[in-house]
């Protein structure tokens, strides 16, 4: 899958039950020897994503439960 593909997906995490966003709004973490992706690091936002607080959250590829034609299922409780 090409990351081009991924681009208008929204992520929900399913541990959570929440929308975290689009794929098209995050930054991604690249592995500099295999080139493979390693997180996506999505912003923090307020006001309605109108104002970044600073704060980031990596999606990390591992929590990547299920890929479907307009979102990601994720589970961030892997991370804790």
């Amino acid at each position: 899958m090409r990351l081009s593909e991924l681009s208008g997906k929204e992520m929900v995490d399913v541990s959570r039950g929440e929308r975290l966003g689009f794929i098209g709004h995050t930054d991604v973490l690249i592995d500099e020897e295999t080139g493979y992706v390693r997180a996506f690091i999505m912003p923090t936002l307020k006001w309605f994503g109108m104002k970044k607080t600073g704060d980031e959250m990596y999606i990390y590829w591992e929590q990547i439960k299920k890929i479907g034609d307009d979102l990601m299922i994720i589970d961030t409780r892997e991370e804790e």
